[in-house]
């Protein structure tokens, strides 16, 4: 997914369609679950399979210290992507899911990603062909849960690229992909998200995260608007940081201020969404120093509202990706090429383990919902004449292709270390 905002949007992705023996289960206790890597290799999902072929070559050539962290790095649980299929085969596909999960006594965390022009068209390309193609996909995704219980992530970038939409503030979305209608595009996007919350909220033990960016992103008025314009108030919150680098501090600041500012254009100023203090202002995106500023504002207008504070059950709930976000967003040092910092960065790392134990009370879960591994994709920029990336010194492979150099990185530059 990409950066065509000078906030740096996130980046691509691509999904593991198999979930077997447990693969890919988060659980929602405190203590995530586990992957059975006594599975046949070649019934494990894909960025599993390439993470255990990887440490076998490693420990032949007698990097034993390497291929064990690519062997941790497979047990640990991540998301399940569902980005294709006909109604039938996704139907299908998420019940085997489910059913296993609920067998192995874990909860799947799903990512439904297969909206029309979904990532603008372009790395992460794809999605049905209209409207009613999606409406019956989603359908059949909800379907195939049926009343097992599952957590499923909504549309990564959806909210972030909408084809032809006007902000709130007035801003149009530089997202034109080719074969969108300029008078229909946003207004389409909006409702397929809606029908999806309530596609899958009918489900009784469903939870639905909308993505909601993150910090270096939409700014949070912004990004507030456009959650309640699909439905995030009948969903159970937002999603942050998917795909992404930012930092987990930054987001659960980000995310309490959405939250916030959410409530702030519904209940104490209906509409009033870019009147919210945001990362932008009166916080300096680029100092977090500032930030306590925009603390500020929402303790006066917010916190300190005549009608009192908002609790916690008043208030919009999120989670936050942590897959590779151990080290923050990478600053390039050469500032004068055309660089996406969001696509395939060096030495990022791991960040923190997936759990619900957020000790936050508005962040529902840590989950690593991006696979880390996987390829952003073959970045257009700091590349080399031959195509290739001077950092890596290779060609970074296509979205959601497995990326050995990137794996290990990731593994080396953990934050807090891993495991941890």
């Amino acid at each position: 997914m990409l950066g065509r905002s000078p906030h740096a949007p996130p980046r691509a992705m691509v999904a593991i369609v198999a979930l077997l023996a447990g693969a890919g289960l988060l659980g929602l206790p405190a203590q995530a679950g586990t992957m059975d890597l006594m599975t046949p290799r070649d019934q494990q999902p894909h960025h599993v399979r390439e993470s255990l072929r990887q440490a076998d070559e490693l420990e032949a050539a007698g990097d034993q210290a390497a291929a064990d962290g690519l062997r941790r790095l497979a047990a640990t649980p991540q998301a399940q992507w569902v980005v294709s299929g006909t109604p039938r085969e996704v139907r299908q596909q998420v019940r085997r899911s489910t059913r296993l999960a609920a067998k192995e006594g874990q909860v799947p965390v799903l990512v439904a990603y297969n909206l029309p022009f979904r990532d603008c068209s372009q790395y992460s390309s794809g999605g049905t062909d209209g409207v009613t193609e999606y409406k019956a996909w989603i359908d059949a995704f909800a379907a195939g849960i049926q009343d097992r219980e599952a957590v499923v992530v909504l549309e990564p970038d959806a909210l972030g690229l909408i084809p032809w939409y006007t902000g709130a503030d007035g801003s149009t979305d530089s997202c034109r992909p080719e074969g969108a209608d300029p008078a229909t595009a946003a207004a389409d996007r909006l409702e397929m998200l809606n029908h999806a919350v309530d596609a899958l909220k009918a489900g009784p033990r469903t939870r639905v995260y909308l993505d909601g960016t993150h910090s270096g992103w939409l700014a949070v008025g912004e990004a507030a608007d456009r959650l309640v314009r699909a439905g995030v108030q009948r969903a159970d919150g937002f999603a942050l940081n998917v795909s992404n680098y930012e930092t987990t501090e930054r987001q659960l600041k980000y995310g309490t201020w959405v939250s916030k500012c959410i409530h702030y254009g519904t209940a104490l100023d209906p509409g009033n969404f870019t009147g919210c203090g945001s990362q932008y202002y009166p916080a300096n995106q680029d100092d977090f120093s500032t930030w306590e500023r925009t603390d500020a504002w929402y303790a006066e207008h917010v916190d300190g509202a005549p009608s009192g504070p908002a609790g916690p059950e008043d208030l919009a709930h999120f989670v936050v990706d942590t897959s590779r976000n151990g080290q923050g967003p990478w600053i390039p040092e050469d500032t004068g090429q055309d660089l996406q910092p969001w696509c395939n960065p060096p030495s990022r790392g791991l960040g923190r383990l997936p759990s619900t134990d957020t000790g936050h009370e508005l962040a529902d879960a840590f989950w690593w919902i991006k696979i880390p591994g996987e390829s952003d994709g073959a970045c257009r920029s700091h590349l080399g004449p031959d195509g290739s990336d001077p950092v890596w010194g290779v060609v970074h492979p296509p979205a959601g292709a497995w990326f050995p150099q990137q794996a290990l990185d990731l593994i080396e530059h953990a934050n807090p270390a891993f495991p941890g």
